[in-house]
């Protein structure tokens, strides 16, 4: 089958209309609201509502027309030009003829109609069942379509609009509900992590958050025989452009022997495609993704469309498909779901739950095949993500009725006898609580299986000292109430994946930072136990301590020292600090890379931090650097292996490419992280900055394109582009491209990017002309007998405090010296 982009195949597309008797709804109500006549828009009549009042409760609210003008290009545009204004809590009522699935779309113009402004306009729209939209405010001036299938089991659907807030008003300007295929959600689908079957998809609500025709035109509600709207994918572009194309077919597709049909999605779906060039590119491993933002606390359906509208024969295509960092299909053959047939649409369905969403972005990738021999190709027709629950989500109780004044009454009677039963417990027990907890405050770490080795006092005002310690201790929770002032709002001094983090005091005054786990946190006691157990053992000048920990009533709580000027983030961009100079920024730097390089190199087997970052870099009051947040944290791989097969995790904008394409992680994965790092120390903005053009919205891209072309300068924050050395900077820069290498390979050790940074500072300090690079290199001093025996400790964990004194001590010295005993200034 051979593709063409003539543009008249693609109008020939779109312009066929789609022929609605393939299915007939059995309920099928369209309403214009606030409208005096009904309105047309292509073979849809809309009824006025004011013939629909009936239905209407209560009567008295308000038809308006608005002032403002929509886009002519609108879809439906004359459905924008009234609206039904609601003061009060109003409902329209719908008479249910075929239970079962219903599209619900409501239609949204906030504007000004007449004497009413609604462009703030804020309110909840909800049925009798479920809540559609919760605390809604569509964005002034912007015609919108929020749709929703809803599963409808009674004779009537109330349709209520409230407004929210003092002064609000609540309107829409127009409605459908209408009835849709028993078959076109099935009731289970496949859960991505751990992978097994999802049951009861269809009593569920979904909500339309996404629907997009990959590689092919913008699809409107006439050309759809469920009256849908399906983007363009330019609207979310692949985030690696260069590996995607679009391919159009212009021969017949094939509804039987794939299960989907054309209610599933229309021709132009199934034919058009976003292909993948991996096969014209230099490494034939990349992906093929696109990122949509998403909200992160929620659960989505995801159905992927298929066609082989690219393949000459049935199996020749196999590639792989991803969300976020799971493979869920590995080595696809759509043939395999076609009795062999080309040109047969497939959909496959999936759930992503809300505790395996990563952060607000959700990632499709489509990549590869593994297997020996098959050519990398992929397709992705179409793509559907519908949230499950939607916005609101919560069931709603009919005002008055018994269960809603059970609902009522069970907690005021349940709180009398718990405040009776309180009472008379806090009588008995106080004593003994308040003895529990001034005597008891610390004991011997012990979570879940881990033992301590710990030797320490214990004290009874809530402090220790530990005389010898791979681990660290639990605290009661009732003194981080006390040290935080019962967690105090005022006392926040971050936000993490884990949570929050509250400035305290011990009661020795003893200054911390206590890290709450929140628990709707995507990171929870994985990520919890890997700090403990990472940091009670770890001991480095630039590495965050851990003073302790509490696993009390649930809760998941690290204590740290406290840094006193924050995250070197924070020092860089988005507060009103004052800017570092470029040598205290190099210096931070300095003191990040050894704290780095002794997580790889100072164990028997390298620990890789995974999520290197700006934000994770503290500085003390000294502006000293020390890495924290080791959550995600990775024990490298045995000697004989060469990596860590491991689901991707990091944050977005320091990931490696390569671990995001192969899901193998390496030390090497740091070292690119950590030359993002460097990027955003010269340039003092986001690594990721969406509100830039293109070409500058990702850090790493930008810094490249302008380090290859020599002109590294023209990026450098302002504040300090006069008061740096050009041979400074120009090492500065070769140490970034080193670690920013596309492949892990080709980067340099922490080790390496240590010697480089030290030595941009020896050429920042220098006076001009008295060093050059190869004198540098070959003016090797005599090392000291700490540092000839710094490998002998490097590999083994500390056991007590004369050892960890030495490693400590060891992380003052100066790495040129250790490494230019080690590079040959040929080698450079």
């Amino acid at each position: 089958m051979k593709g063409t982009g003539v543009s008249c195949i693609i109008f020939m597309l779109v312009s066929i209309r789609c022929i609605h008797c393939a299915f007939t709804p059995a309920d099928n109500y369209l309403i214009d609201c606030g409208s005096l006549t009904d309105t047309t828009i292509y073979d849809r009549i809309f009824v006025s509502d004011v013939s629909f009042s009936s239905t209407l409760t209560p009567s008295s609210n308000n038809l308006a027309n608005t002032s403002g003008s929509v886009p002519p290009s609108t879809y439906g545009a004359a459905l924008y030009q009234n609206a039904r204004v609601f003061t009060v809590p109003s409902s329209y009522s719908f008479q249910i003829t075929a239970h079962g699935r219903h599209f619900v779309r409501l239609y949204f113009f906030p504007s000004v109609y007449g004497s009413f402004d609604l462009t703030s306009s804020t309110f909840t729209v909800s049925t009798q069942d479920v809540v559609l939209l919760d605390h809604f405010q569509p964005q002034a001036n912007s015609a919108a379509v929020e749709e929703f299938l809803v599963n409808i089991n009674s004779n009537t659907l109330a349709l209520t609009f409230a407004p929210t807030g003092n002064n609000s008003l609540a309107f829409v300007n127009a409605i459908e509900v209408v009835s849709v295929p028993e078959t076109l959600i099935a009731d289970t689908a496949t859960v991505v992590d751990p992978p097994r079957s999802y049951q009861g998809l269809s009593d569920q609500l979904l909500e339309k958050i996404y629907r997009v025709n990959m590689g092919g035109p913008q699809i409107f509600p006439n050309n759809d025989t469920l009256w849908r709207t399906w983007d363009t994918d330019q609207k979310s572009p692949p985030f690696n452009n260069s590996l995607s194309a679009p391919f159009i077919f212009s021969g017949r597709i094939n509804y039987n022997g794939g299960g989907a049909t054309q209610e599933t999605a229309p021709d132009t779906v199934y034919a058009t495609a976003a292909r993948l060039l991996a096969s014209n590119t230099s490494n034939a491993r990349f992906n093929m993704s696109w990122r949509f933002p998403v909200d992160a606390n929620s659960s989505y359906l995801i159905r992927f469309h298929f066609c082989d509208i690219v393949s000459d024969a049935a199996g020749d295509l196999l590639f792989n498909v991803y969300i976020n960092s799971w493979l869920v299909a590995p080595n696809l053959d759509l043939s395999s779901y076609t009795d062999r047939q080309l040109a047969t649409p497939v959909y496959r369905d999936y759930v992503l739950e809300a505790s395996d969403a990563s952060g607000t972005q959700l990632n499709i990738s489509i990549g590869p095949s593994d297997i020996n021999g098959v050519l990398p190709d992929g397709i992705l027709n179409g793509l559907e993500i519908m949230r499950i629950g939607s916005g609101g989500g919560s069931p709603v109780t009919p005002p008055g009725s018994k269960k809603n004044l059970a609902i009522i009454l069970a907690p005021v009677l349940g709180a009398v006898v718990v405040a009776i039963v309180a009472v008379a417990l806090c009588v008995v027990l106080r004593k003994r609580k308040l003895k529990e907890q001034y005597s008891k405050s610390w004991v011997p770490f012990s979570i879940n299986g881990f033992t301590s080795h710990s030797a320490g006092s214990q004290t009874s005002n809530g402090t220790a000292v530990t005389l010898n310690g791979n681990f660290g201790y639990r605290l009661s929770f009732a003194i981080l109430q006390e040290a935080t002032n019962n967690f105090d709002e005022n006392r926040v001094i971050g936000v993490g994946g884990f949570g929050k983090v509250y400035k305290g005091a011990l009661r020795d005054d003893t200054k911390v930072a206590v890290k709450r786990g929140n628990p709707k946190s995507q990171q929870g006691i994985n990520e919890f136990h890997t700090e403990i157990e990472l940091l009670s053992r770890l001991r480095h000048r630039h590495l965050v301590s851990l003073i302790g920990y509490c696993d009390e009533k649930n809760e998941m709580i690290l204590v740290y020292e406290y840094m006193e000027k924050g995250s070197l983030k924070s020092h860089l961009y988005g507060s009103d600090m004052p800017a570092l100079s470029w040598q205290q920024r190099l210096e931070i730097c300095i003191g990040s890379a050894r704290g780095l390089h002794y997580l790889h190199t100072g164990q028997a087997k390298a620990i890789i931090h995974r999520d290197v970052k700006s934000a994770n870099i503290l500085l003390d009051e000294n502006l000293l650097a020390k890495v924290a947040d080791f959550g995600l944290s990775k024990t490298g791989p045995e000697l004989d292996q060469t990596h860590v097969s491991t689901a991707v995790k990091g944050s977005f904008g320091y990931l490696d490419p390569e671990y995001f394409r192969r899901q193998q992680l390496t030390e090497k994965s740091d070292v690119y992280s950590f030359g993002v790092v460097l990027l955003e120390v010269l340039c003092a903005r986001p690594v990721i900055d969406p509100t830039l053009p293109r070409e500058m919205v990702n850090l790493a891209e930008m810094g490249m394109k302008w380090q290859r072309r020599g002109e590294l300068e023209r990026i450098v924050d302002s504040r300090i582009a006069g008061s740096i050395r050009p041979e400074s900077l120009k090492k500065f820069g070769e140490t970034i491209e080193k670690c920013l290498a596309d492949s892990g390979v080709e980067r340099p050790s922490m080790g390496d990017v240590l010697w480089n940074l030290e030595y941009a500072l020896q050429l920042h300090d220098a006076d001009a002309g008295t060093i050059s690079e190869v004198n540098s290199i070959n003016q090797i001093t005599e090392l000291s007998p700490r540092v000839q025996n710094f490998s002998a400790y490097e590999n083994a964990p500390p056991a007590g405090e004369a050892e960890t004194s030495l490693l400590n001590d060891l992380s003052d010295v100066s790495m040129s010296k250790v490494f230019s005993q080690l590079i040959k200034s040929e080698g450079r």
